[in-house]
């Protein structure tokens, strides 16, 4: 390492908030809100705070999930956090999650209203209520579990590591992209070994593990996270490719990439749901082409 680039650190480390970096100007070191903004509520039972990053996917990918199976109690409203803008340090929103986080999950279906935050609780909390994609033989409900807490756990590797030192970060650190790009891998080799035996990710069940991995590890493998896939060399990973497609042609799944989407094609931008029927009138290109809502 050159010395232009080596780096010692000093005996108590401060925040200097021009250190640069895509997230620059939303990170830093303390919690809490930075403005008053009340969170808005519409007129279903479940409101949903979020952005259509993996972890936002997963949540909507679960709900549009349960309402093709026909539980008119999970229809719920989904409202933009956006959070380049700072929005999740809003009051309200801190209310909701105290981690700042997004997505975060109000259900005001009880006498009181409950919140609900990380991407994985919300999962468990919403198979509980509704009794689906939660298997109720003991030994598969535990293999599902357990799928579903190794990517809570594994994921900030893959986004905060890889993609953060090989997409987001001021300089490119070999050792840093090296150390994750590494990481990334073995861990698709984890999900392709497993899914070279099993249909879905706990067994022949979907369930929320595969709900939870696929915004995440099927995103990575279709090479639509962090331009990584040749570096990568996703296509290696057969039986990771074959589970990604299976889980991406669900229709629930596609409505649930929709929604709280800022990127990509207007077609797929669904920023706000409030009813099925947004997905018909309310997309981005409509918007933009000044189709009224219904």
């Amino acid at each position: 390492m050159s010395s232009e680039t080596a780096y010692s650190p000093p005996s108590v480390w401060h925040w200097n908030k021009d250190s640069g970096g895509r997230f620059a100007n939303i990170n830093r070191p303390i919690a809490g809100a930075t403005h008053e903004k009340d969170l808005p509520v519409g007129r279903h039972p479940l409101q949903l705070y979020s952005l259509a990053t993996p972890n936002g996917v997963k949540v909507t990918v679960m709900l549009e999930e349960l309402l093709a199976l026909g539980h008119r109690g999970a229809e719920y409203d989904a409202w933009l956090i956006e959070i380049g803008k700072g929005d999740q340090f809003g009051s309200g929103f801190v209310a909701a999650n105290p981690n700042s986080k997004i997505p975060a999950l109000m259900d005001h279906s009880g006498t009181k209203p409950q919140r609900v935050f990380e991407s994985g609780a919300i999962l468990l909390y919403l198979a509980e209520k509704f009794g689906a994609f939660l298997p109720t033989d003991p030994a598969k409900r535990t293999e599902a579990l357990s799928w579903l807490f190794w990517q809570m756990g594994s994921a900030p590797y893959l986004g905060g590591g890889f993609g953060h030192f090989y997409a987001y970060a001021p300089i490119k650190i070999e050792y840093a992209i090296d150390r994750f790009a590494m990481e990334t891998k073995r861990q698709l080799d984890v999900l392709d070994k497993q899914l070279a035996d099993n249909e879905f990710m706990a067994g022949d069940e979907y369930s929320i593990a595969d709900i939870a991995i696929w915004p995440w590890y099927g995103g990575m493998a279709k090479g639509l996270l962090y331009d990584g896939g040749e570096f990568l060399q996703v296509q290696d990973y057969k039986h990771v490719n074959r589970w990604a497609d299976a889980i991406g042609a669900r229709p629930a799944v596609k409505r649930g990439r929709m929604v709280n989407r800022m990127q990509g094609d207007p077609k797929s931008q669904l920023r706000e749901r409030h009813d099925a029927s947004d997905f018909d009138t309310r997309t981005q290109d409509k918007l933009e082409g000044g189709t009224p809502a219904s």
